[in-house]
């Protein structure tokens, strides 16, 4: 059995099957999405956690099972009679009878200057995830589409001092500038050209105009996108994920267990749930990871009773 990224799907996964005293493999590439964040929140038991400390401690409990984690990538992957044969990234190969895929995915940022190397401290997108770290600051919202509205609202719950920025990507109607104005959310026109950073703390963002607009925070919607150039190479096809008409990201779709519709393959995590944290990929691995475990009781099973027949006969 071979789980494919290290992350809190994964390891969750591969917590759950070594506990069933299945032999894993866990193949990390090691960049996590969340890396430049701080600290994990909405972790019942871990709240406040640094991401790296939190994939220390799951790699110690899986390794408690028997499970192995291997630092590197995988390239291929070709379905066999028995399941799968995989190629990692330095050319070693391994077998696996069933697959599950952790990859995650990538947050393609707004092409504005200074906002990518920011993002994940104070260039934000998720009020859950950092809203209680920026309370009462004075924070800015990127419009890329029509679901800044939503998320000026939202944010509006974390501060008094909200702006949202237009950045000639949205166009207000009547209603939707008097919802604003009845919550005291200030609006700015024209593009966002540049992060403005001083002594390495973000200051404000300066429009096309020059003007510069002071925020301590800033919040830009990335769209998400899974990673799933192996999944593609089986034939799983990434989707468009919509929220009341927008695209947010493209995922490989899963059923509710995180079976797909290649037989031996599931999902957990980003890949095929774009609005999950970490505690809910966490959960998905885990739900994946018993899936799994029953699907091999199925099949050894049937096997078992093949034989069973032929001695009995």
């Amino acid at each position: 059995m071979v789980v494919v990224g290290g992350g809190a799907a994964g390891l969750s996964g591969a917590l759950a099957l070594g506990r069933a005293r299945r032999r894993v493999l866990v193949v990390d590439a090691g960049d996590p999405r969340n890396a430049a964040a701080g600290h994990v929140h909405n972790y019942l038991g871990r709240e406040g956690t640094p991401p790296a400390e939190l994939l220390e401690i799951g790699r110690a409990e899986v390794a408690a099972y028997g499970v192995e984690v291997r630092p590197g990538r995988v390239t291929t992957a070709t379905p066999t009679g028995a399941g799968f044969e995989l190629t990692l990234d330095d050319g070693s190969a391994v077998g696996a009878r069933r697959l599950l895929v952790t990859t995650g995915l990538t947050d393609v940022l707004p092409e504005i200057a200074g906002l990518a190397e920011r993002f994940g401290n104070d260039v934000l997108h998720c009020p859950y995830c950092h809203g209680w770290e920026v309370r009462d600051r004075a924070i800015g919202i990127i419009a890329s589409n029509a679901f800044a509205l939503h998320g000026a609202g939202l944010w509006r719950q974390w501060s008094d001092d909200v702006t949202l920025f237009l950045n000639d990507r949205l166009e207000l109607s009547a209603e939707d500038a008097e919802r604003l104005a009845a919550r005291g959310v200030t609006v700015v026109a024209g593009a966002v050209a540049e992060v403005v950073v001083e002594d390495d703390r973000l200051v404000g963002l300066r429009l096309g105009s020059g003007e510069v607009v002071p925020r301590e925070a800033v919040v830009a919607a990335p769209q998400f996108v899974a990673n799933s150039d192996l999944l593609t190479s089986l034939g799983l096809e990434p989707v468009a994920f919509e929220m009341n008409g927008v695209v947010f990201g493209y995922a490989v779709p899963s059923d509710a267990n995180g079976a797909t519709t290649v037989p031996g393959v599931w999902l957990a995590g980003n890949v095929t749930d774009l609005r999950a944290q970490v505690i809910s990929a966490a959960a998905g691995g885990l739900n994946a990871g018993a899936m799994i475990n029953m699907d091999l009781i199925e099949e050894e099973t049937a096997a078992a009773v093949a034989t069973y027949r032929k001695v009995s006969a």
